[in-house]
């Protein structure tokens, strides 16, 4: 499966921005999904997940309550709403796919992925 993430872009603090992920290719096997970021310098690291039919969701604890992921299998789409953003939200955020019948491993782990986008730049200034 492809993916490619966009809706990315500088925004003042307290905005909000909806990123999406487009998926192609292998999209008849069910994916959980999630959704990850790095900042300069770091390394990348988990915001949230949501199961494939959406029956389970989690969320880094930093974006709980201003963050929204969502999916839309209809249209093999993945979204993560963000609000209230903050300068530490500043990152490259990818969403990452795992198909849902394989078992074993971490979820919150970039590792338990097989398959990520190039990401999107979002930069939020103060």
């Amino acid at each position: 499966v492809q993916l490619v993430e966009s809706g990315g872009r500088l925004v003042q603090a307290g905005d909000s921005l909806k990123l999406s992920c487009a998926a192609s290719g292998r999209t008849s096997t069910n994916y959980d999904m999630a959704w990850f970021r790095q900042a300069p310098g770091k390394e990348r690291v988990f915001v949230s997940f949501i199961g494939s039919h959406g029956g389970y969701i989690s969320y880094e604890d930093s974006v709980k309550g201003r963050f929204a992921i969502s999916r839309y299998n209809a249209k093999n789409t993945l979204y993560l709403q963000m609000n209230s953003l903050k300068p530490d939200d500043t990152a490259v955020y990818y969403c990452e796919a795992r198909p849902t019948e394989w078992t074993g491993g971490i979820n919150r782990s970039p590792s338990y992925y097989p398959y990520w986008g190039q990401g999107t730049q979002v930069t939020v200034s103060s």
